[in-house]
């Protein structure tokens, strides 16, 4: 059950940093969950560095840093494939 969680926050995370960074993006909804996948489980190492990844109630601060995390990676996962794409483009 872990496996399809972490799919599904995934899912979630990668719509939500698609949503929040300005303009479009090019990468396919695939790539978005494996980003947001990633995301989740940087942003939880972060906040286990920071010691507030188990909390009473519900854990804000381990999800902002989850959501942080899968911003920068869509970010930086969409220059790469945008820079892929237009070299692919100009060899043709």
């Amino acid at each position: 059950m872990g496996w399809l969680w972490a799919i599904i926050v995934g899912f979630v995370l990668g719509l939500i940093a698609k949503a929040v960074i300005p303009g479009k993006q090019h990468i396919p909804l695939w790539l978005s969950t494996i980003c947001g996948i990633l995301g989740a489980i940087a942003g939880n190492a972060v906040a286990r560095g920071f010691g507030v990844d188990e909390t009473r109630g519900i854990d804000w601060s381990r999800h902002a840093f989850q959501v942080v995390a899968a911003i920068v990676i869509v970010f930086f996962v969409d220059m790469l494939y945008n820079a892929m794409q237009r070299r692919g483009r100009q060899r043709v």
